[in-house]
């Protein structure tokens, strides 16, 4: 049922609008919000859903004239200048002010629950094919992703190039200096220690840029008999037990501001170098995002010598819970398989493997930003579950 307004009236001497609804709740709407919300055709263009409105031209201490119920779906405000707006009761409903209200449009837009996860990871898996063809299973895939941070999608065909249909089935996937897709094997000469048969050590990738992939694929195309398995560690999870264990080392890796660098020759040769903090919070001092690769921090360090030590302390606890055997999860690929995971959250490593004169494992590896993930999740949601 669609909502329905019982009453509608000014207040606060006219500068908010007062909406009483059939069920008997109330909504209080700023006069400048919903005067910079008109919808009409000379302060929105609706075929691109943006807004023409100079804010040059909105008198932010605007009050309304005159408000009225057009009928229960929708009301009308004519404003000092004589425009007029129209509002219908279903838009106005979603976007209540209510903290209630706000919540729920968070939880709609963006998703933010999170499922955190130790050594007891039940790793979520899903047919590749399943997921290109069915809307359905794609819209779960990604829902899962967003909430648990990793899901393992299987059967996909060991060739080169599944990423590349991964990446058109989302959108597209993120280029960087190592290319669109990357080959993670043995090679001479390594420009990145992935591609090498030595331990990698728990870590979320390229940090050294600025804004990190979101996404990361994962490929197995090839696996070695002995050694290679994968390690994955819920870096939220993680980053909440520091803080309550040790508030102190917990501050300090938010709020230092880490070198970071990458210089070679892959896609392109480059040089890269970014400051990043081991902990991204948000303004309540949440985990956002974990910057940690152990590989490409650079030895240039750009605070106090007093700091630095401290630092290393904090560091230090943080990477002894990440490795310990309860927040661990570890598991071997098979070719076929493709990890998926959240860049920002989950940190991942793998054990090492005999070196051999042939390729004996093989992964291909693919970015994709959050943007791109998360407009293709509204997108199915829409078709999935059939929204406006």
């Amino acid at each position: 049922m669609s909502p329905a307004v019982r009453k509608v009236r000014a207040a606060g001497e006219g500068h908010f609008v007062c909406v009483q609804w059939e069920d008997g709740s109330e909504s209080s709407y700023p006069c400048v919000w919903l005067r910079d919300s008109c919808q009409c055709p000379l302060c929105f263009l609706p075929s691109a859903g943006a807004r023409r409105l100079l804010l040059e031209d909105l008198d932010v201490d605007i009050v309304v004239k005159q408000v009225a119920l057009a009928d229960s779906k929708k009301i009308s405000i004519t404003w000092p200048d004589e425009h007029t707006s129209e509002y219908e009761a279903e838009w106005l409903k979603k976007r209540c002010f209510s903290e209630e209200a706000r919540a729920v449009m968070r939880a709609d837009l963006f998703l933010p629950e999170h499922q955190y996860w130790g050594s007891d990871l039940q790793l979520p898996k899903t047919p590749f094919e399943e997921i290109m063809y069915n809307d359905e299973s794609a819209y779960r895939w990604l829902c899962t992703l967003k909430k648990v941070g990793i899901v393992l999608l299987t059967g996909a065909a060991t060739r080169q190039g599944e990423l590349i249909r991964l990446g058109r089935r989302i959108g597209f996937l993120r280029l960087t200096f190592y290319g669109p897709t990357w080959q993670v094997q043995d090679k001479a000469d390594a420009n990145n220690v992935a591609y090498t048969t030595e331990r990698l050590c728990l870590h979320t990738d390229y940090p050294v840029l600025q804004h990190p992939p979101g996404v990361q694929f994962l490929h197995c195309i090839k696996q070695t008999a002995a050694g290679g398995e994968s390690e994955v560690v819920d870096g939220f999870h993680v980053s909440n037990k520091l803080k309550k264990q040790n508030p102190e080392a917990y501050q300090i890796l938010s709020s230092t501001a880490v070198d970071y660098a990458d210089v070679g020759v892959d896609y392109c040769d480059f040089a890269v170098h970014c400051k990043q903090r081991i902990i991204d919070t948000d303004s309540r001092g949440q985990a956002i995002r974990i910057n940690y690769n152990n590989a490409t921090r650079d030895t240039v360090f750009d605070i106090p010598a007093e700091k630095v030590r401290p630092f290393y302390a904090a560091l230090k606890e943080f990477n002894d819970l990440l490795n310990s055997a309860e927040h661990r999860f570890t598991f071997k690929m098979k070719p076929g398989d493709i990890l998926t995971f959240d860049n920002w959250r989950v940190l991942h490593g793998r054990q090492g493997y005999p070196s051999c004169s042939k390729v004996t494992r093989h992964l291909e590896g693919a970015y994709a930003d959050w943007d791109v993930v998360m407009s293709r999740l509204q997108l199915l949601r829409k078709r999935v579950l059939k929204r406006d």
